[in-house]
């Protein structure tokens, strides 16, 4: 069946979280629970037809539960805050925080914890359509926010995925997927050889807790340079303070030019899958998942090792409410919103 809807698992308040799941026949299939509107599995077929899922997630609901981002959308603001707060005309609004002194996607009550509205749609291209209201002073943000959100299988063997919102009230909006990518279809494989090409000249710099200075910084000859395709781990683990700080990659790249573009390619090479990420967005982030924050279990049941997967999560930049510096548009009341990300699977 084209799209399916079934029983995933049970909240602990007793609401039921969905299983849904959209296929391609001949291409990909997706399956997402409205529970974060997480990816649960992302079928892509390597060079020899077989199908293999290439993002990491749990076997249960409850593994879910908590600061876990696998496979999630978050917001209301994606990424950092520094200090858990930002001003808007003349006002201080104050965030929870999550992540030492700032917050961190959202805060711990994110859209990732929010058990969303869906409908499925049948067609050539079968879509999930996420529907949430959240309320004003959600996590301290102002402004009743109500979102859209679509997942799409696309006809070009795509996951298209729109994110829409108006609000009563001046405010971040930042959303962005935070699904843990791994091309080769083994979620105990390091990532080390996935051949990575970034369409950006700057990234963000940053302070020790990842805060942005409001200053950009080239990436011409250093680690961080993905302007010409190359392998994760050549430079993962290179004598650069911020790499050796995270352990890896956790970097906002500015991606070069406007508009709908391709910001990403990653290249696995021993299955042949090629992932392009195209986004309208300023920045992208390249996470490598750096640390196993606490023992989580794949859905091979074996523990979830770091270095297994990598993140390009689409956004603004790291706190942009507070650097008027930075490429920033926040909703006006009464203004919709729209943007959009393009996963595109094709074989080498």
């Amino acid at each position: 069946m084209p799209i399916n809807k079934t029983m995933f698992g049970t909240l602990p308040d007793g609401r039921e979280a969905l299983r849904c799941t959209l296929e391609r026949p001949g291409g990909i299939t997706v399956e997402i629970t409205n529970y974060g509107c997480r990816i649960l599995r992302l079928l892509v077929p390597d060079r020899a037809g077989k199908l293999g899922d290439v993002v990491l997630g749990h076997r249960t609901l409850p593994e879910y539960f908590g600061a876990n981002y696998q496979g999630a959308l978050v917001g209301r603001y994606a990424n950092r805050i520094g200090g858990g707060a930002f001003s808007q005309e003349g006002e201080v609004y104050t965030l929870s925080k999550n992540d030492g002194g700032n917050s961190l996607h959202g805060g711990p009550g994110g859209y990732h914890q929010v058990l969303w509205d869906v409908a499925l749609y049948d067609g050539d291209e079968p879509r999930a359509v996420f529907t949430h209201a959240s309320p004003d002073g959600d996590e301290g943000y102002p402004g009743q926010l109500c979102m859209t959100v679509t997942y799409t299988l696309t006809e070009d063997n795509g996951l298209l995925l729109e994110y829409e919102g108006v609000s009563d009230k001046a405010t971040p909006f930042n959303p962005t997927n935070h699904s843990f990518f791994n091309l080769s279809g083994d979620p105990q494989a390091n990532i080390f050889g996935t051949l990575l090409e970034i369409n950006a000249e700057q990234i963000t710099q940053v302070a020790d807790d990842l805060i942005p200075t409001g200053s950009l910084l080239p990436v011409a000859g250093g680690p961080a340079d993905f302007t010409v395709p190359k392998p994760l781990g050549r430079d993962m683990f290179a004598q650069d303070h911020l790499i050796q700080a995270c352990g890896g990659f956790d970097h906002n790249f500015c991606v070069d030019g406007e508009g709908f573009r391709k910001a990403a390619q990653a290249y696995e090479v021993e299955s042949g899958r090629v992932m392009e990420v195209w986004s309208d967005m300023p920045g992208i982030q390249l996470y490598t998942f750096n640390r196993v924050e606490a023992p989580l279990v794949g859905k091979d049941g074996l523990p979830m090792e770091p270095h297994t997967a990598f993140c390009l999560e689409t956004q603004f930049y790291p706190d942009s409410p507070n650097q008027p510096g930075f490429p920033y548009q926040p909703l006006a009341p009464g203004v919709p919103f729209h943007t959009k990300t393009l996963y595109r699977f094709s074989l080498r």
